[in-house]
């Protein structure tokens, strides 16, 4: 029972750090339906830009807190990361949006490549030894442990799902947000901008991936340019779990593709004795992601988006 608790905890933060990641995705595909792959690659900016930064800040104010520390470098990395992405959709999306579909799909692809060449070419091919700056003392629970840095992960990604809940629920750019998914034509004529709202869900997306990858790097304690590339295809993965194109659809395939990764990983590895273990987690979660999109192709909580040709 205790290792499943502790899986249990374990899949909870790997799916809060998904989940982060996969609401970007499903966000802007809601908007525009563009599958944005260069999204795993803006956590990656946002993770080494805030190593960077920690760096300069250690320096220059030494004794200041670690928590400190963290949220001036997770601020810097937010700023960097929206700026890019706002760049991104500016310069290669924006010009394709009337093109084939196939067309930005391969744009994205390319935005991937190049920013994980700049990242090799700034910050060096090597692994980064990422710093520990909150407490390292374990926290026992329920016969598990879970350490200051996954409660503030946990902590973290719940208000800032909160608060990206109130932004599009109860705010005017989330009423804008939400007509110009629904038809951008139709919005413009009611006075709704759909450029800059499509050019705020990017900087949005970039803010929560931005901290998705701090946390991720202060998690596992390493960076490098190739980092964002799988949690990226996780959180993809996850929001086509959840129902492509739905907020609360992605946070719980998130969620969902975190437990089953980790419980797979860890229980399932300790029940047979390490022969499906660790290096077999990706199978379990795309095992069930294929089971359910056979089971019901849109998803566990997607719904059919509007035409607006």
């Amino acid at each position: 029972m205790d290792i499943l608790v502790q899986q249990i905890i374990n899949g909870l933060v790997l799916g809060s750090m998904y989940a982060l990641i996969a609401l970007g995705y499903t966000m802007v595909y809601g908007i525009i339906n563009l599958i944005n792959f260069a999204h795993g690659e803006v956590m990656m900016i946002g993770a080494l830009t805030s190593w960077s930064a920690i760096g300069l800040m250690t320096d220059a104010m030494p004794g200041a807190p670690g928590f400190v520390i963290l949220i001036l470098a997770t601020l810097i990395a937010c700023v960097v990361a929206a700026a890019l992405n706002f760049t991104i959709e500016k310069v290669a999306y924006r010009p394709l949006r009337n093109s084939p579909k196939l067309t930005p799909l391969i744009t994205a692809i390319g935005v991937s490549i190049l920013l994980q060449s700049l990242a090799m070419i700034i910050w060096k091919p090597n692994y980064k030894s990422y710093p520990t700056l909150l407490p390292s003392q374990p926290i026992d629970f329920a016969g598990a442990v879970i350490t200051p840095t996954q409660v503030m992960i946990l902590a973290v990604t719940a208000l800032a799902l909160a608060v990206l809940t109130w932004l599009v629920n109860f705010t005017r750019l989330g009423r804008a947000m939400r007509a110009t998914a629904e038809n951008p034509r139709v919005a413009a004529l009611m006075g709704v901008r759909p450029d800059l709202v499509i050019s705020a869900t990017f900087v949005i997306g970039a803010v929560l991936a931005a901290i998705a990858g701090v946390m991720y790097a202060s998690n596992y304690g390493t960076a490098q340019h190739a980092m964002g590339f799988l949690p990226g295809l996780k959180a993809f993965t996850a929001a086509v779990f959840g129902g492509i194109g739905n907020l609360s659809g992605a946070v719980v395939g998130a969620l969902f593709l975190g437990l089953v990764e980790s419980i797979g990983a860890g229980y399932i590895g300790e029940l047979t004795g390490g022969v499906l273990g660790s290096h077999y987690s990706d199978i379990f979660a795309f095992v069930v992601l294929i089971i359910v999109l056979t089971l019901r192709p849109s998803g566990l909580m997607g719904e059919r988006v509007a035409d607006r040709a």
